[in-house]
């Protein structure tokens, strides 16, 4: 055999093999203990951190909170679309969002048939919570909203257990109403393949370590439900109820609860949800195709339809320093 021959032979081999070894680790993830995300997504009680406390109130704090009784999507609102970052586009999320709160929300939603519709939030809330669903990677899904994502996300939707709304002050000062309509995004939904952590937000637990967190998904004990917490961001320019991206008109607070020059505080929105997961049993969140499920990825929005007389007892509650339920 000439060297070009051998060469020839060498090459057809390098590439072979890449191909094989490409093959065994994708089948290796797909089939591995929890289907449809890495072994390294996962964590266990003892991986978990505490969660950062909120920072001191100062003198001028708004210390209350507000509690939104939604309900747990028990209406079926689900679909694939996502008002905030596509809208007008069918199925541009690409995966399933389950909802509370507004009922007509979808890709077509507009601020007039928003602040018409029918929602499950009381007091003149019609203001749209979403986020991707989370799915039993182990069970074929049964109905259609389950089947139709398509894209790489299949398997039984985990129905939560609960979803607890909830929006608190400022530790520096009082807050400011936030404008009918304002559109809120928290979490990176291609964080995986962006190689960076900078807006990954949510925090995933288990029901019997309150206090403490991670990144990654839990390996809940039996008997405890998975936790999954969203906080968006508090600061508003005072001028959009949008922006290019969906992000620079509303951002975070530092860690000492300061919002950035030129933005004031407004009710932080803190979405709370659990499920019933047996222990053992694989699940993940639904994603675009290239992020391969990574908790990185989870991502929440928000669309504000509170009439302006909601909103204002809402800022109330939160500067006075109270309790309030709805």
């Amino acid at each position: 055999m000439g060297n070009e021959q051998r060469l020839l032979a060498l090459l057809v081999c390098l590439v072979l093999g890449g191909g094989l070894t490409a093959a065994v680790v994708g089948a290796s993830r797909a089939a591995g203990p929890r289907a449809g995300s890495a072994a390294a997504d996962f964590a266990g009680p003892r991986d978990m951190l505490p969660e950062p406390g909120r920072p001191a109130a100062g003198p001028d704090a708004s210390t209350g909170t507000v509690t939104v009784d939604c309900g747990r999507n028990g209406e079926g609102h689900y679909n694939q679309d996502n008002l905030v970052t596509s809208p007008g586009l069918r199925a541009g999320a690409h995966h399933t969002h389950s909802y509370v709160g507004n009922l007509s929300a979808d890709a077509l939603s507009t601020d007039a048939s928003l602040a018409a519709a029918p929602t499950s939030c009381p007091g003149g809330d019609r203001s749209t919570y979403y986020w991707p669903v989370l799915r039993r990677t182990d069970r074929p899904g049964r109905d259609p909203h389950e089947n139709a994502a398509g894209h790489g996300n299949a398997g039984e939707i985990l129905p939560e257990a609960a979803v607890t709304v909830e929006f608190r002050g400022s530790p520096v000062g009082k807050v400011v109403p936030m404008p009918r309509f304002l559109r809120a995004l928290t979490g990176d939904a291609v964080a995986y393949t962006a190689g960076a952590d900078a807006d990954v937000r949510a925090r995933w637990g288990c029901s019997g370590s309150p206090g403490l967190a991670s990144p990654h998904y839990p390996r809940c004990p039996a008997g405890q439900r998975v936790t999954r917490t969203l906080v968006f961001p508090s600061c508003w320019n005072g001028l959009d109820t949008d922006s290019p991206g969906h992000r620079s008109h509303l951002r975070f607070p530092t860690a000492g609860g300061v919002c950035p020059a030129d933005t004031f505080p407004v009710p932080q929105l803190r979405v709370s949800l659990t499920y019933d997961v047996p222990a053992g049993a694989p699940f993940a969140v639904d994603s675009f195709p290239e992020q391969m499920h990574s908790p990185k990825t989870d991502h929440a929005m928000f669309v504000n339809v509170m009439t302006d007389e909601r909103m204002r007892a809402v800022v109330d509650c939160l500067n006075e320093g109270r309790a309030c339920r709805t």
